[in-house]
């Protein structure tokens, strides 16, 4: 469902929908593990370690986020791997940070040159990059 700002109110059932999303960023740990699959996949024991939480709380998160419709998962062997849903999730996640760092002082990040954020969003315009990764395979 494409949204255009010049139709006015948005639907009732849209809205809802849109609230849930905004939900789903409303938590420090499910914004961390969205940002870490911005360009790459990673099982739940990677992105516990990547956002230093313990891997069940990662995996009660990533429930969460997959009934959204936020991440999707591919199986390969007994590993389960996480990637975002799509591009506009990527773009939402990443204007969410932009704009986060908008409200803090000084320059943004994202402003400083081709580092950071502004380069997460220059890569978003040639699809996102899926690497996998699988510390528990010890394989690649």
């Amino acid at each position: 469902m494409h949204a255009d700002s010049s139709e006015g109110r948005l639907p009732d059932d849209q809205a809802g929908l849109v609230v849930e999303v905004f939900r789903m960023l409303a938590d420090a740990t499910r914004v961390q593990v969205l940002w870490s699959l911005t360009n790459r996949e990673m099982s739940v024991n990677e992105l516990a370690e990547h956002v230093g939480k313990p891997a069940p709380s990662v995996s009660q998160h990533l429930a969460k986020l997959r009934m959204a419709r936020l991440v999707q998962t591919r199986r390969e062997g007994t590993t389960i791997f996480y990637s975002l849903e799509n591009d506009h999730v990527r773009q939402l996640v990443i204007d969410a940070v932009c704009n986060a760092e908008h409200a803090g002082p000084g320059v943004p990040r994202h402003h400083r040159g081709q580092t950071g954020l502004k380069a997460v969003a220059a890569s978003s315009s040639n699809g996102p990059k899926r690497q996998r990764i699988s510390h528990s395979e010890g394989k690649r």
